[in-house]
Formats: C-alpha cells, structure tokens, sequence
C-alpha cells in the first residue's frame, strides 16, 4: 500500500513539473525596446528623405509641419 502511495505522489508531482514547464512560454523570448528621437532628428531624417527624393515636397512639408507642432 505504502508503495503504490509513493508511486502516485511521484506520477503526480512528474505531471505538476511537466505542466508547469509548459506555462513558461514555450522558450519564447519577449523583447520590448523604447526609443525616442527629438524633434531636431526627426527634422533631419525628413530633410535626407526629401534630398533624396524619397518624399515630395508636400509631403516633406507637411510632415515638416507635424513635426513642429507636436508635444
């Protein structure tokens, strides 16, 4: 009797790891990344972007000008 005890406790605590490894995510890694660029960059970025001819000169300007009026 105390044998067949044993073997449950053991089956059941083998099954509890088991379970609880499967709640950790899978092995996935998370990543989380703030970044933050002053207006003054941004500016800049726009300016290369409409040298290069990568935007119009309305959308440089308009993009200029929502840039300058964010907080």
């Amino acid at each position: 009797m105390q044998k067949r005890i044993n073997t449950w406790a053991l089956i059941v605590t083998v099954a509890a790891a088991l379970g609880m490894g499967a709640c950790s995510g899978g092995g996935a890694e998370i990543k989380s990344e703030i970044t933050t660029t002053t207006k003054g960059q941004q500016l800049l970025d726009l300016q290369k972007a409409y040298e290069a001819g990568a935007m119009s000169k309305d959308e440089y300007e308009r993009e200029r000008k929502r840039v300058l009026e964010s907080k």
